[in-house]
C-alpha cells in the first residue's frame, strides 16, 4: 500500500475507496464489546483492538476531549474520522445521515492534514443496513518515531470532539 514516509503525508482515496473504508470503520467500531471499545476508549489501552491486516484504524470518540496514547506499525496506512456518523437505513434508501460542520481540523505533528468526505455504500453492522458519512483523513505509512495527532470538530447543532493522540510508530 505504499512506502513509508514521514509526517504529514496523507494518503489520497478515491470516493469510492474512502466510502469504503468508512463502512469497515464502522463495521469495526460497533463490533467492538463494550469492554474493549476503542471509541470509549479514554486513554489508548484499546487502540490496537481487532486491527485489519492492510491498515491501522485510530477510533474517533462520542464527543468531548480524549487523549490517547498507543502505538502503530510502521508499515500501515493509517485511516480515522474527524467527525462522522452512520444510521440504519431501509433497504431502498442510501441517503446518508449529514450534520451542519461548524469546524473541523486534523494536525499531524503540527501540520494540517487535507480531510475528504465521504459516504460509504450501505453496509451490514449490527444486523443491520447502515450508510456512513463524515469526514475522513487518511495518511500514509509513517517512518518509526512519536507523533500527535490533533482532531477537532464541532457541529452547527453543538456537538464537538477534541482528540489528541500521542502516536508510537514502530516496526513490528
Amino acid at each position: 500500500m505504499g512506502e513509508a514516509v514521514s509526517a504529514g503525508s496523507s494518503w489520497k482515496l478515491s470516493a469510492k475507496e474512502g466510502g469504503a473504508l468508512a463502512a469497515r470503520w464502522w463495521q469495526w467500531a460497533l463490533s467492538a464489546p463494550d469492554d474493549y471499545d476503542p471509541v470509549r476508549d479514554k486513554t489508548g489501552e484499546f487502540a490496537d483492538w481487532e486491527q485489519p491486516d492492510d491498515l491501522w484504524f485510530l477510533a474517533g470518540t462520542y464527543g468531548g476531549r480524549v487523549e490517547r496514547r498507543c502505538s502503530i506499525p510502521a508499515n500501515r496506512p493509517v485511516f480515522f474520522p474527524v467527525f462522522n456518523t452512520q444510521h440504519p437505513v431501509p433497504w431502498h434508501s442510501r441517503k446518508p445521515m449529514l450534520m451542519g460542520v461548524a469546524e473541523a481540523t486534523a494536525h499531524l505533528n503540527g501540520s494540517a492534514l487535507p480531510l475528504e468526505e465521504f459516504t460509504s455504500r450501505p453496509f451490514r453492522a449490527e444486523g443491520r443496513r447502515r450508510v456512513a458519512w463524515g469526514l475522513w483523513a487518511g495518511l500514509a505509512p509513517l517512518v518509526p518515531g512519536q507523533y500527535v495527532l490533533e482532531i477537532n470538530a464541532s457541529t452547527t447543532g453543538g456537538f464537538w470532539v477534541d482528540t489528541t493522540y500521542h502516536l508510537t510508530v514502530e516496526e513490528r
